[in-house]
């Protein structure tokens, strides 16, 4: 288990800034001997897992793991019925839109629909965010209880932001608006004058669960024009949510939303 282990912490040290490690980077990051790294990513290399770069400066990732990905994307109903729903959102909103699943206290992206206004891509899929901070991360964190939550930050974290939470308190705060309301807003908290606004939908059967979130300038829209985002993404929740036997988009509260549908209203 320990391999497994320092493999996928190999795969987690590969960030949009970092697409290409080292021997010499591995050893320091993960505390281990470079003989152990040499070895490890030498096999990492010979499994696909990763690919020797044309100078040989170092690893980047390799064919398997985009592979497994795309599989993974064809095979997955909920994230394709999100996706289906997000690009008629983007489409009538104009705003770019992304598909997020949470790993442990990470956000990571499996899919972006670029808008056509002026704030088009702000991260791609493949990208990992704070989940705390994030409108996807606190979207998913809500379908939590406080304590299971609790358990995944044991120690205190480091805002990114004065506008992101500060202490778990702050973040159990958050968590509980957005289980009352149903959807969750990100403003200026990992990006500079970025907003986002973010629902959350599952997959009983499969446990698989995913977020749907779009985002924008915060200082270029109107509060119709976010009303509306709300509302298309809370019935685009509603309806995938009923699909999906996901029992949190039952609550009478949230009847409202689902008539008429969200593509009528898109």
């Amino acid at each position: 288990m320990n391999s497994v282990d320092n493999v996928a912490k190999v795969l987690r040290l590969f960030t949009p800034d970092r697409s290409v490690l080292s021997v010499t980077e591995v050893s320091q990051l993960l505390a281990l001997p470079k003989s152990s790294s040499s070895r490890l990513l030498k096999g990492m290399a010979e499994a696909g897992l990763l690919a020797v770069t044309e100078l040989g400066a170092g690893y980047s990732v390799g064919n398997l793991i985009f592979e497994t990905s795309r599989r993974h994307r064809a095979h997955s109903t909920l994230s394709v019925a999100a996706d289906e729903a997000l690009a008629q959102i983007v489409k009538a909103t104009g705003h770019t839109g992304y598909i997020a699943m949470l790993d442990c206290i990470e956000v990571l992206g499996l899919r972006m629909r670029p808008g056509s206004k002026p704030l088009r891509v702000v991260t791609s899929p493949g990208d990992r965010l704070p989940a705390f901070c994030s409108s996807t991360g606190r979207a998913m964190l809500a379908r939590l209880d406080d304590e299971a939550v609790r358990a995944l930050y044991p120690t205190p974290w480091q805002p990114p932001s004065p506008n992101a939470p500060q202490t778990i308190d702050d973040l159990f705060a958050a968590l509980a608006t957005v289980r009352e309301k149903g959807w969750s807003q990100a403003t200026d908290e990992i990006l500079p004058g970025v907003e986002s606004i973010a629902v959350c939908v599952d997959d009983r059967e499969s446990g698989e669960r995913v977020a749907l979130c779009i985002s924008y300038s915060a200082a270029m829209i109107s509060a119709n024009e976010k009303s509306r985002i709300v509302t298309l993404l809370m019935r685009a929740g509603c309806e995938i949510g009923m699909k999906f036997d996901d029992e949190h988009w039952a609550a009478p509260r949230f009847a409202a939303f689902s008539a008429p549908s969200w593509n009528e209203a898109a």
